[in-house]
């Protein structure tokens, strides 16, 4: 089987947590989130800020990747981008997810085995984890 892991550069990845250290732009992700394709006018009545405020906010998500514009005519509609999140998750945690994947596999085999055969036995496995 072939995984194939997208690298994030070291600037993008501190682009990305610059913009997530900020509340306000934590909660502009969730009202996009909820309601994609809002306008920055459309945005601006969740805060008390100005427009040209929250504007330089949106900025730095976009330049995080985590906000896509679409410009219509004078309008940017803006959408999150979910992907340099997604590389963040994968870089930390897919050599752990397999490592415990096959723990509990090995945990399972052993619980049906013992379970098959009727075992009671109290005696520790060879992995040193004592059985209650």
């Amino acid at each position: 089987m072939l995984t194939y892991r997208l690298v994030m550069e070291p600037e993008a990845m501190d682009n990305l947590f610059d913009a997530l250290s900020s509340p306000v732009r934590r909660r502009v992700l969730d009202l996009l989130l909820e309601k994609p394709g809002q306008t920055v006018a459309g945005l601006s009545a969740s805060f008390t800020m100005s427009g040209v405020g929250l504007l330089k906010h949106v900025r730095v998500l976009e330049r995080a990747g985590l906000v896509i514009a679409e410009k219509r005519g004078r309008e940017r509609w803006l959408y999150v981008n979910i992907v340099p999140i997604q590389q963040i998750y994968d870089r930390w945690t897919t050599d752990y997810a397999k490592f415990w994947a096959g723990r509990v596999v090995d945990l399972k085999e052993r619980l049906e085995s013992g379970a098959a055969s009727g075992s009671t036995s109290t005696k520790a496995p060879a992995s040193g984890v004592k059985r209650a």
